[in-house]
């Protein structure tokens, strides 16, 4: 018999907190807190806007706040996410947006007790500009003959996180 499933429906918006024993699809809007003991999946077009405390969680949707996971964070492609994430396992797929920190401990919430190497002191830091996601580089890139002239192509435009509208410009 298939574990149980609650499916927040597209045209649903919850407000407040949730707690919960199986697994949780949101395709609608969620605001408030998550605890559940299962997975919580944001699906494409669903957003939640809620600190979460959970097993695993899998994003597709829009994911604003912060994730304490038990077991894995999962950003997938079209996942876009603002808020801090501390899990043991953490998946930023490729051409995922996400802005926050991530702090991967053991599966207890424990960080992890291996001494860490001394760290000059940072600069104060600078404004907060949104998120500018780069292309893919290859590990090496071969030498180009002397002779060859031509000039590379233009970089593709980059795709920005924008903090209240999580929408993809360029």
């Amino acid at each position: 018999m298939p574990d149980p499933v609650t499916i927040v429906g597209e045209k649903t918006r919850i407000s407040g907190n949730i707690e919960g024993d199986e697994d949780l699809r949101v395709k609608g809007r969620v605001d408030g807190k998550i605890r559940l003991t299962k997975t919580l999946y944001v699906e494409e077009g669903g957003i939640v806007q809620a600190d979460l405390e959970v097993r695993v969680a899998v994003v597709s949707g829009v994911m604003v706040g912060n994730i304490q996971a038990s077991d894995l964070v999962h950003i997938m492609q079209s996942g876009r996410m603002v808020g801090d994430i501390s899990a043991p396992r953490v998946i930023l797929v490729d051409g995922a947006a996400f802005r926050g920190r991530v702090e991967m401990g053991e599966a207890d919430g424990r960080a992890d007790a291996r001494p860490r190497p001394a760290t000059a002191a940072r600069p104060a830091a600078a404004p907060t500009r949104p998120i500018v996601a780069a292309p893919a580089r290859p590990a090496a890139v071969p030498a180009r003959p002397a002779a060859a002239s031509a000039t590379p192509p233009p970089p593709q435009p980059p795709r920005i996180l924008d903090k209240k509208k999580l929408v993809k410009k360029g």
